[in-house]
């Protein structure tokens, strides 16, 4: 089941926030900061934030933007610098992958004129959902296709960087369904994966939520 990402207005707490919710059972594999990890989400939720966002209680700030929305249950967090109005989206085959996309910042991960620096607010922020089950190292692979394929999309675009320092994805798929033993990009649902993540950035680098 694919979810459509519903806009809910700023606050004094955040800047708008974009929710997903589910009404079968899903299973989401993330980095995302809050809820991160292999989870049962009901809801995820990207929360817009200011560029010199400095709050470290980000669970505390999840639950918070939760309560005032009104989600309940079981949830995945996430945070961005980006336009949350600006999302963009992108299906294929039954894929979807929705991208809110800030480049103000980027950074290459192997970067050795850099050393560690304070965590700053995610700019690209990946929620990818799947018609079909994946195996947990098909779900890990669909994580890394997404990512190389939001890579290509920033060097294509002559983005410096390979994403900012604390970008986020999240593969989302429902539980009951045939679990797809691959998702590299050369796999049938790794190639959908790897496009519409493609596009969606390419198309939030062109106008979108930066």
């Amino acid at each position: 089941m694919v979810s459509d990402p519903v806009l809910h207005p700023a606050t004094d707490s955040h800047r708008g926030a974009l929710v997903w919710q589910w009404t079968t059972p899903m299973v989401a594999l993330s980095s995302a900061p809050v809820g991160g990890g292999l989870q049962r989400p009901g809801w995820l939720v990207n929360i817009g934030v200011p560029s010199d966002y400095n709050r470290t209680d980000l669970a505390d700030h999840a639950r918070e933007t939760a309560a005032e929305i009104g989600l309940t249950g079981r949830g995945v967090g996430l945070f961005t610098a980006a336009d949350v109005s600006q999302v963009c989206r992108n299906t294929l085959d039954g894929v979807a992958v929705d991208a809110t996309v800030g480049i103000t910042k980027p950074t290459w991960a192997a970067d050795p004129t850099h050393s560690y620096t304070p965590w700053f607010p995610g700019t690209i922020n990946l929620v990818v959902q799947l018609p079909v089950g994946l195996e947990h190292g098909a779900a890990v692979n669909a994580v890394i296709t997404s990512t190389e394929a939001k890579t290509q999309a920033l060097l294509e675009s002559g983005v410096p960087g390979t994403g900012t320092a604390s970008d986020a994805v999240a593969i989302v798929w429902p539980a009951n369904a045939t679990a797809e033993r691959f998702a590299g990009p050369r796999s049938a649902w790794g190639s959908r994966i790897a496009q519409a993540t493609r596009a969606a950035i390419l198309s939030g680098v062109g106008g979108g939520s930066q």
